[in-house]
């Protein structure tokens, strides 16, 4: 028997913020942030990152206002800005001509 986290047709809240979490952490040890290098593995943590988040969408109750809503308001914001930074960290490398260097 399967436990509601890790079966995939059920919705859970922890199982995308998780994923998003882990993959922040993935995307920021591959990195290696101070020092500009770049990384095309750091696609992996972006697309894990997006699953995550569609995971935490698919726990919105639409029709219902609540606290538990509110709760995966934030976490859906959490989720997006962990996607910018790896974003971020994924693109900043490529950006020569935004900081003037060669």
């Amino acid at each position: 028997m399967r436990s509601r986290i890790l079966n995939p047709h059920k919705t859970s809240l922890l199982r995308g913020s998780a994923l998003v979490l882990l993959s922040l952490g993935a995307a920021y040890l591959l990195s290696g942030f101070p020092n500009d290098r770049t990384n095309p593995f750091l696609v992996l943590p972006a697309g894990i990152a997006l699953i995550g988040g569609a995971d935490t969408l698919r726990c919105m109750r639409c029709p219902q206002w609540d606290l538990f809503h509110v709760g995966v308001l934030f976490c859906l914001y959490m989720d997006l800005l962990s996607i910018c930074l790896i974003l971020f960290l994924l693109l900043d490398p490529y950006m020569l001509w935004l900081t003037g260097g060669h």
